[in-house]
């Protein structure tokens, strides 16, 4: 599996066509669940844990893998179901996350799947959708079955504490009135992810129009300019996931830059990938920044230098 996982480049042609590709995996039942391979850096069986006295109750230990330590979350237990039966199979998943380095304990390890986003639907609002981003269909054993793709992001927040407290010295004074009622799109399917950036903003005076995939997005825009407006009159930028359910950040951006009636919208991606990757991304598909999620600071600066190019014009 380890293998597979090895090259970018091949998962890099994806962007712009609405795909991705999912990792496929079981938590000891019949029942399949994904994350994107994207954040995935390798998958290996389960070593030797330690316990980390004192650690939150949904980590259950931490594995030394290539000399590093790496908390290993367990991933029923993170969406709400009992711990793994020990005598089941068990495999780690090694993902990077908003900068941070984590593994989560599932069970079987199915497959690799690559999909279009527009084979990714919303989940419906019960029981544990609230761990969940969106759901699939797939052939799996001769039957067709759902998938239930995880928020991690939620996951995550749960264990760790983010702040969205912005730092002395960020604010710049000369800007702190031009931003007071200024309007952003902002474009993700995590609500956790959502949260964290209007309650940023909103200590701006931002107000913050909020929209779960990249196709509502795009109805939103268009429906503006088939009504003569401007976009850039309306918000003063749009801060976009990449990875969300019917179109992904990527494809919204190339739909954007190919309406001349909104191509040079202000565009922010906002996303939980990893850094190197993404700056090869946001310039091949024309985003004017890219801030890693869950970084206050840098999400103010983003806004306060598209506010300066927007008052020098």
């Amino acid at each position: 599996m380890t293998s597979i996982l090895d090259s970018v480049d091949s998962r890099t042609n994806l962007v712009g066509e609405n795909r991705l590709e999912l990792l496929i995996f079981q938590l000891g039942t019949r029942q399949l669940f994904a994350i994107n391979v994207f954040k995935v850096r390798e998958v290996l069986k389960v070593p030797r844990l330690n316990q980390m006295p004192g650690s939150h109750p949904k980590i259950c230990g931490v594995a030394t893998i290539r000399g590093h330590s790496i908390p290993v979350i367990d991933m029923r237990q993170s969406i709400g179901l009992k711990p793994l039966d020990k005598d089941q199979e068990s495999n780690l998943i090694v993902t990077e996350y908003n900068r941070s380095v984590q593994a989560f304990l599932v069970g079987k390890v199915v497959y690799i799947k690559n999909m279009g986003w527009d084979e990714i639907m919303e989940p419906p609002s019960t029981g544990r959708s609230n761990y969940l981003t969106a759901i699939t269909k797939l052939e799996h054993e001769n039957e067709h079955k759902l998938v239930e793709i995880i928020d991690v992001e939620k996951v995550l927040a749960e264990i760790i504490s983010y702040d969205i407290g912005i730092s002395d010295g960020v604010l710049d004074d000369d800007l702190t009135n031009h931003l007071v009622g200024q309007k952003v799109l902002v474009v993700d399917d995590s609500s956790t992810a959502r949260k964290q950036v209007t309650e940023t903003l909103g200590q701006l005076g931002i107000e913050c129009i909020e929209k779960k995939n990249g196709q509502q997005a795009l109805n939103l825009l268009k429906s503006w300019c088939d009504e003569g407006k401007d976009p850039r009159n309306e918000i003063l930028l749009m801060i976009t996931d990449a990875e969300m359910p019917e179109m992904d950040g990527y494809k919204l951006t190339s739909e954007v830059r190919a309406d001349s009636r909104m191509h040079d919208l202000y565009i922010a991606l906002n996303t939980s990938l990893s850094g190197s990757f993404n700056e090869a991304m946001v310039e091949k598909v024309g985003c004017n920044r890219f801030v890693s999620k869950f970084q206050p600071d840098l999400l103010v600066d983003v806004v306060q230098t598209r506010m300066r190019e927007a008052l020098s014009k």
